[in-house]
């Protein structure tokens, strides 16, 4: 009798001490290094670019998947949590991650530091550019901050500001020299797009678009935004057939024949585009919201930038 109150007994001890060691683990997975300094930026642009400012001195999770919409995403409990436990919170603003925000603003609430990167970098306002078109997001602040790389440099240096004020235990010298290297790859960026723009002839220098997501990139390399598919600034938004009727009256009066759509969305809207207009109109692909997987085409800010640019050279130029 002895011997199986024993057995039972080790039974229990044995279950409990694995109990103990999957709980451990499953926080451990869940939470990281506890002794870590922790970032956590909300959408995969901004994270690369964080990441490119933090490199080894803290750890940075990044809540959007690649090829996500950053107007629809959402949050598990987990990652919810992940925001209420960081050192810094790194986010768009603007009204971008839409349905993220509350949890950004419960984090702050919480004592987190949090920082809005579109609300720093000079923010301009939509227009959608749509001569005699609906225009119902003009004056409001367009989140699309980083088309404008110029406006990354300035985010990418108030980011570095900011891991050095709140995040403890980094190493300040190896954060500025990570932003100053960055910078200088941004400036190079800026170069090689104006370069790669400057064959694109005053004529043919107008954007069609999915929704409007460009406005930052033409005002600072010269182009047009004749409209878009979708006549707002968040892809939750859908045209009606008078908005589709009203832009291709828009492109026929500029001349214009390309519509720019994202790689993450369905180009359904711009087919139908094409249709109204007769078929001769080119789709082209661009990444403009969500970074993809690495090796798959814009698996960073800086390879995403250039293949938008190549992308939108040759598509406007007919090369």
């Amino acid at each position: 009798m002895s011997v199986r109150v024993g057995a039972a007994r080790l039974r229990a001890a044995l279950v409990t001490l694995i109990s103990f060691f999957v709980l451990a683990a499953a926080t451990g997975c869940a939470g990281g290094d506890a002794e870590r300094p922790r970032v956590v930026v909300t959408t995969n642009i901004l994270g690369d670019i964080t990441r490119e400012i933090v490199g080894d001195e803290a750890d940075v999770s990044v809540l959007m998947k690649p090829n996500a919409d950053p107007h629809s995403f959402g949050l598990s409990a987990v990652q919810a949590a992940e925001l209420e436990n960081a050192d810094l919170v790194v986010y768009n603003g603007l009204g971008l991650e839409e349905n993220v925000l509350r949890h950004v603003e419960a984090a702050r609430e919480s004592g987190v530091a949090t920082f809005a990167a579109g609300e720093a970098a000079d923010p301009l306002t939509f227009h959608t550019g749509r001569d005699g078109g609906p225009d119902d997001e003009a004056g409001e602040p367009d989140p699309h901050f980083w088309t404008d790389p110029d406006r990354v440099r300035k985010a990418a240096g108030l980011i570095a500001d900011q891991v050095t004020e709140h995040v403890d235990g980094v190493n300040e010298k190896a954060v500025r020299a990570n932003a100053t290297r960055y910078d200088g790859q941004l400036a190079d960026l800026t170069t090689w797009m104006e370069k790669s723009f400057a064959a694109v002839p005053e004529n043919r220098r107008a954007l069609v678009t999915n929704h409007h997501v460009f406005g930052y990139l033409a005002d600072r390399f010269g182009f047009r935004v004749i409209g878009a598919v979708i006549p707002s600034g968040t892809t939750l938004a859908s045209p009606s057939s008078s908005d589709l009727r009203s832009l291709t009256q828009a492109m026929e009066k500029a001349g214009v024949r390309t519509v720019f759509a994202d790689s993450s969305q369905p180009t359904h809207l711009a087919e139908v585009l094409r249709q109204e207009m007769g078929g001769d109109v080119d789709v082209v692909s661009l990444y403009s919201e969500s970074l993809t997987e690495k090796g798959k085409g814009a698996g960073t800010y800086l390879e995403m930038m250039r293949a938008n640019t190549s992308a939108m050279a040759e598509g406007l130029t007919g090369a």
